[in-house]
């Protein structure tokens, strides 16, 4: 196989000069894609649209009119994303016959760039869980595991945990994941690329298949910060279908070609991070970054968000309250799986919802029933509410006085399967998502970005969060700190 170059914007510049065409290289990491099956990172592929789409990308570039940079780079879209005519399952039997009309706008303004879009990645079901195990299509591995047989195999992260392992692995050059409480940063971050949550309504929610709707958002998954960069001024922007959008027109953050100044950059260092549970390589790592920066000219001091501790409980009850809420339209009757086995409307909702939901799914929806009882609604979701105001309150005060955070993205590397699964779902949620879901309550933008391999030869990330909008000033930072650690060589 012909080696391709780690970023997108340098495969358009080799498109541009003829050196390599979209048909071939879409052909390329097709036949990649089924040497690497084993790491189950589709779910599905488009095989015969996407070789289309980069025939059509070639005669473009032949006739040098390209649409954009994107044209003839590979994306891959998690499967809760709704696409044209192919597959939509949410990697749960309750979907998993299930194929739109549209695609999400997030997918059509990718496709309008010219982006060929592979197929749909693996997830845990719905998009509940921080490992990516929880698919009816079976598990996704890690890409930089050491061993990929059994149970031997490391964990990809979740809830967008193809997604990762799909770029990780040289599958697409850009993947769609989505995140509600770090689904993105998390496997980003277990998986050593980078990992985009922006200010939630940036991002259009039209044709995401809703989790928990006050803080699901599109999330963006790179090798590289310039292609997340890239990617996100493709999609960004006001959209119609979907009211909780800004509607101020987006501006096109520019790419950090020139030397990046971090003399006066404000840095926090929210002391509530430093967790039980958090590896003392990851310190090392948050420590060594801090310093970095420091070095470089920015000011660097803890902060305190003392509502942290709180977060993931309050997490937990609203996303719960509102996946009970979305789960109840998947009855049998006007959306998905339908048992044959009824003898009356009340077993035909039992049966469809016990045969279509896993244990995991299903618990949500029984907590969060319990919490929206009338007689536990002001004790659990009222009180959860005005929780989260004062979480969000925390970030307000703390961006007052810095400009960005600089946190971990998860509390350790990528854990093994066979360990990972000692747990259940909720409390692995509970530790993995420790340091990425307060920014979901608070709606503010936050990135995960790889620095360094650990003892055991797997990637630490760090996170970088700001204020609302400030997506420009997380890019420049996470560009400058891209440089210096070099972390993509790892990939060569």
């Amino acid at each position: 196989m012909q080696r391709l170059p780690l970023g997108a914007r340098k495969l358009s510049e080799c498109f541009r000069e003829k050196s390599l065409n979209p048909l071939a290289v879409t052909e390329q990491i097709l036949a990649l894609i089924e040497s690497l099956k084993p790491l189950n990172a589709f779910i599905r592929l488009s095989s015969r649209t996407a070789l289309q789409q980069s025939e059509a990308a070639t005669d473009r570039y032949h006739k040098n009119t390209p649409k954009s940079v994107l044209d003839g780079v590979t994306i891959a879209v998690k499967d809760n994303f709704c696409t044209k005519d192919i597959h939509t399952t949410c990697a749960s039997r309750m979907l998993e016959n299930f194929i739109p009309t549209y695609n999400a706008t997030v997918v059509e303004r990718l496709e309008k760039c010219g982006a060929i879009v592979l197929g749909k990645t693996n997830l845990d079901q719905f998009g509940m869980g921080s490992g990516c195990i929880d698919s009816i299509f079976g598990p996704t591995r890690n890409s930089w595991s050491e061993k990929l047989d059994d149970d031997n195999f490391r964990i990809a992260g979740g809830s967008s945990g193809g997604s990762a392992v799909a770029v990780a692995a040289g599958l697409c050059y850009a993947a769609l994941g989505s995140d509600t409480g770090g689904s993105t940063r998390n496997p980003a971050s277990y998986c050593g690329v980078v990992g985009l949550k922006p200010t939630y309504g940036l991002l259009s929610r039209h044709g995401l298949i809703p989790l928990v709707n006050s803080m699901d958002v599109p999330g963006i998954m790179t090798r590289t910060v310039d292609d997340c960069l890239t990617v996100l001024n493709a999609i960004a922007g006001p959209d119609d279908y979907d009211s909780t959008t800004v509607k101020k027109p987006f501006e096109n953050i520019p790419t950090f070609e020139k030397e990046i100044c971090l003399k006066g950059v404000r840095i926090g260092i929210p002391i509530e991070y430093h967790c039980a549970g958090l590896d003392e390589e990851v310190l090392e790592t948050w420590t060594l970054v801090a310093d970095m920066l420091e070095s470089a000219g920015a000011t660097v001091h803890a902060v305190s968000l003392p509502y942290t501790s709180s977060s993931i409980f309050v997490y937990s009850i609203l996303n719960q309250c509102e996946v009970s809420s979305n789960m109840s339209r998947y009855d049998g009757i006007e959306y998905g799986h339908r048992s044959q086995e009824d003898t009356s409307t009340e077993q035909l909702y039992a049966k469809t919802r016990a045969a279509g939901f896993n244990s995991v799914v299903k618990n949500r929806i029984l907590s969060g029933n319990y919490f929206l009882l009338r007689q536990n609604y002001d004790k659990f979701f009222q009180k959860a509410l005005q929780v989260r105001r004062l979480i969000a309150d925390d970030f307000a005060k703390a961006f007052r006085t810095v400009d960005v955070l600089l946190t971990p993205t998860t509390l350790s590397d990528a854990p093994l399967f066979k360990t990972f699964t000692q747990s259940n779902n909720r409390d692995q949620c509970a530790v993995q998502d420790f340091c990425t879901q307060p920014a979901n309550m608070a709606g503010i933008p936050a990135l995960s970005i790889p620095v360094r391999l650990s003892s055991r030869r797997l990637p630490i990330s760090l996170q970088l969060m700001g204020n609302h909008f400030t997506e420009r000033n997380l890019f420049a930072i996470a560009s400058w700190i891209e440089k210096e650690v070099n972390f993509i060589a790892n990939y060569d």
